[in-house]
């Protein structure tokens, strides 16, 4: 009995010091509390010693908000947050919710001064007399508790977090004088608000407006009677009743605030009734916040706005700052996506490379309007993950940069040779210029050495002995531009490299924006910049390709169009376009690329059967593991990746299956180029046909008919009319006679090869054949030169752009590819 006896005496000693320090406080004059006993002279002074050293001041941090990643047509992509919560006023909570949350939480809420006294004497002595632990906090007392917690979590105090929540009465007297001084500062109504948008609702729900989309997929504000007590039942024991993991608790919890509610006639006989027939089945839909980029339905492009987003200072002058904008400060960030051609993307490319194939292989595509530099849609044939980089899944963005969650990129093979041909019209070349080249073909290749390179390694020419191969044989000697860039023949871009300046040609590439996927500039030796050695991103290759679309101007890529915090705007810079290049050098390269479609690798993918007009280019890398199309029209530009991501240093893409499809030879125009097809004329359906501008006549030279010929030399005719053969060959010193037609992918009627082709004796009879369409086929022998869509591909045996890279050209070896 006496342990009895001196624990009440303990517990009078306590509340006595505290009505002591009320009288103090004045609490009583102002009507802010009621006291049950009185208190004087030592006890008094004691208390109200102890209550004065207690500090007052109670500060709110800021609540950490949910913020929202749009699409360009409003579809919620993804919701980054430290915390789901969205922040509401009370007039956008539902009145029921608040009569709900109230009378399970303090039903004297708007009657006391912050303590509710009569609470707190019958909880102390319960406590002490019973050894239980009954709750006497007010509403006020909870906030600021929750408050204190949540300030303590934020700042990554733990040792504070946990002194908030602490079971003594030391806390609790703070915990009291704080809920007065907060009860002098704000109203009732605004402390019911910092409430209801603070506390914790379960499952990963904080606040009322997250709990209610969460559990019901309605706002706070619609929240019907047996919803709103269903979650005002949650608050005490948010982790182990929730509906979702713990439904029969939650039920329970929610018929105690029923009953309460009607006890403390807040509610009818007839509506207590109903709410509590109704079953949760009735009530829940439960929806899962996208909170991170694994539960976006476009995770890749969740994952590099959230990269991109980081790096922009409007967001904040530190990382740390950009961080806590994004996933504490609410902020709504609409970007570029077209969801619609984002998810045809996503289809075309795992229809012809699935998701997890057998071979292998990946595949990534990158859109991109050239005019605005706006990015509308990238996809993979992979599914997103954060844990895994093989069989199907990654977290790696093979279409992007390094820095925006990409891969170290891919050898981009033929697709470099573009920025020659750029060069070339800017050094007073045009469209019917020639070079004269090297012999190579088959097994046979052609040899460049640092020491016979104009200017040497200080020219950016070979790092050592570089050995060059051609798909398509050529028997050196002239060849038109025209007609090297529809063959993809690589000796002949060697040699208009060496002609025009080999550190000329790389600084056009570097003018015009392409990089390596790491943000290095593009290596200074020959096979890297020349045939597409380096490793580079769709991303790069597509804004550097824009720029021929757009006429000369380069326009920086843009994801993000608008970003809103608390209702304002955050001022985002003018996106501005640069004249890189003059606008007739870009048209006239652009007949080059036009060309390539209509008699070179491009011929079988032109977009709306010819129609619209294009302009593009193949790239095959290294032994054939990486193969490319980059293409264009005046209103947008893809780029189309296929290659071996796992394995690139083993793994030839020769004698594939994939998709349905067998593939002799995984080149450019087998696969990437029908891939962009799809793309580009689903993206620009509906759209108005625009044309390619011509450019100064200066750029055209004179007619090919009447081109300069050396006699004795062969000339280019493949692609020409059987006229212009004719002529040509004959003003060489050649006899002619067309002998019949070949299947073969140049035009139906023009020249599809020639034999003999290899060094004929001047005087010799020349047999032209021509196209009759359908596939490539093989003449009799002696072989001619007919056109080999393999040869647009970047390197090795794969036809065209990489031949020798890395193979003592000065290339580093390494693996391509990777993260």
């Amino acid at each position: 009995m006496s342990s009895r006896t001196t624990s009440i005496g303990g517990v009078i000693s306590l509340l006595g010091a505290f009505l002591a320090s009320a009288l103090v406080l004045g609490l009583l004059a102002a009507g802010l509390v009621m006291p049950a006993v009185g208190a004087t002279g030592a006890l008094a002074r004691s208390g109200v010693d102890v209550f004065n050293e207690l500090p007052s001041e109670f500060t709110t941090d800021p609540l950490a908000q949910t913020s929202r990643i749009l699409a360009a047509d409003g579809t919620v992509i993804a919701t980054p947050q430290e915390q789901n919560r969205t922040i509401v006023p009370l007039n956008k909570i539902a009145p029921i919710m608040r009569e709900a949350q109230v009378a399970i939480e303090d039903h004297r809420f708007y009657d006391h001064g912050g303590i509710d006294i009569q609470g707190t004497a019958r909880a102390v002595i319960s406590n002490l007399r019973n050894g239980s632990s009954v709750g006497a906090s007010s509403l006020t007392q909870q906030y600021v508790k929750i408050s204190l917690q949540y300030s303590a979590l934020s700042s990554g105090n733990e040792e504070a977090a946990a002194e908030a929540v602490k079971k003594d009465y030391m806390r609790k007297l703070k915990e009291l004088k704080y809920a007065i001084t907060l009860e002098k500062k704000l109203t009732k109504d605004e402390i019911l608000e910092g409430y209801l948008n603070l506390v914790y609702y379960g499952d990963r729900a904080y606040g009322v407006e997250a709990a209610a989309q969460h559990y019901f997929s309605v706002h706070a504000d619609k929240l019907s009677l047996s919803q709103a007590a269903l979650l005002a039942g949650l608050t005490q024991n948010p982790g182990t009743t929730d509906p979702v993991n713990f439904p029969k608790k939650a039920l329970a919890r929610r018929n105690v605030v029923l009953d309460r509610m009607h006890e403390l006639d807040r509610i009818t006989d007839k509506q207590w009734q109903a709410a509590k027939k109704r079953t949760l089945k009735q009530d829940m839909r439960v929806t899962q916040p996208k909170s991170t980029c694994l539960a976006s339905p476009y995770p890749y492009w969740c994952d590099f706005i959230v990269n991109y987003a980081l790096t922009m200072p409007q967001l904040g002058k530190t990382l740390e700052e950009r961080k806590r904008t994004l996933y504490r400060g609410g902020v709504t960030i609409t970007t570029t996506l077209d969801p619609k051609l984002q998810d045809y993307a996503q289809k075309e490319i795992t229809k012809k490379v699935p998701i997890g194939n057998k071979a292998r292989i990946g595949s990534a595509a990158y859109v991109a309007d050239p005019n605005t530099g706006k990015v509308l849609a990238f996809a993979q044939n992979t599914a997103y993950s954060v844990t895994k980089d093989a069989g199907g899944e990654t977290g790696i963005n093979w279409a992007l940069d390094k820095k925006y969650g990409g891969s170290g990129g891919f050898q981009f093979g033929s697709t470099a040779k573009a920025f020659a041909l750029v060069t070339a019209m800017q050094s007073g070349m045009t469209t019917k210029s020639s070079v004269n080249a090297k012999a190579a073909g088959g097994e046979s290749k052609a040899t460049y050495t640092p020491k016979e390179w104009p200017g040497g390694t200080a020219n950016c020419g070979p790092g050592d002995t570089w050995k060059v191969r051609n798909d398509t044989p050529f028997k050196g000697g002239n060849i038109s531009l025209m007609e090297a860039t529809a063959l993809s023949t690589n000796t002949a871009f060697v040699a208009l490299v060496e002609q025009l300046g080999g550190c000329k040609v790389r600084d056009t590439m570097i003018r015009l924006g392409l990089h390596r996927s790491d943000g290095q500039t593009i290596g200074r030796y020959a096979p890297q910049y020349i045939l597409g050695g380096d490793d580079v991103s769709p991303q790069g290759v597509a804004h550097a390709y824009g720029v021929l679309a757009a006429d000369g101007k380069k326009c920086p890529m843009v994801a993000i169009t608008k970003i809103t915090q608390g209702g304002k705007n955050v001022a985002l810079p003018a996106s501005k376009c640069d004249q890189v290049v003059e606008p007739d050098v870009a048209k006239a390269t652009d007949k080059f690329l036009e060309y390539n479609m209509t008699h070179g690798s491009g011929i079988r993918n032109q977009l709306n059967d010819g129609t619209r007009e294009s302009a593009g280019k193949t790239g095959t890398a290294n032994n054939n593991n990486e193969s490319w199309f980059v293409g264009y029209t005046p209103q947008l530009v893809t780029a189309v990746w296929v290659g071996t991501p796992y394995d690139p240093v083993t793994r030839v893409m020769k004698n594939v299956r994939v998709g349905g499809e067998f593939y002799p030879v995984m080149h450019g125009a087998a696969i990437a180029a029908p891939i962009w097809k799809a793309i580009m004329n689903k993206a620009l359906d509906g759209q108005p046909e625009v044309k390619f501008g011509d450019p100064a006549d200066k750029y055209l030279g004179t007619d090919t008919a009447n081109q300069t010929v050396t006699p004795g030399q062969l000339p280019a005719v493949v692609g020409r009319s059987v006229a212009e053969a004719e002529s040509l060959l004959q003003a060489a010193g050649f006899q002619t006679q067309v002998g019949g037609t070949m299947s073969s992918q140049v035009p139906q009627g023009l020249v599809a090869g020639i034999s003999p082709y290899q060094s004929p004796p001047p005087g010799s009879m020349i047999t032209i054949y021509t196209s009759r369409g359908g596939s490539r086929q093989a003449l009799p022998t002696p072989q001619t030169t007919v056109f080999n869509p393999g040869g647009t591909g970047g390197g090795g045996g794969g036809g065209g752009g990489g031949n020798g890279n890395g193979n003592g050209g000065g290339k580093p070896t390494k693996p391509p590819g990777r993260g």
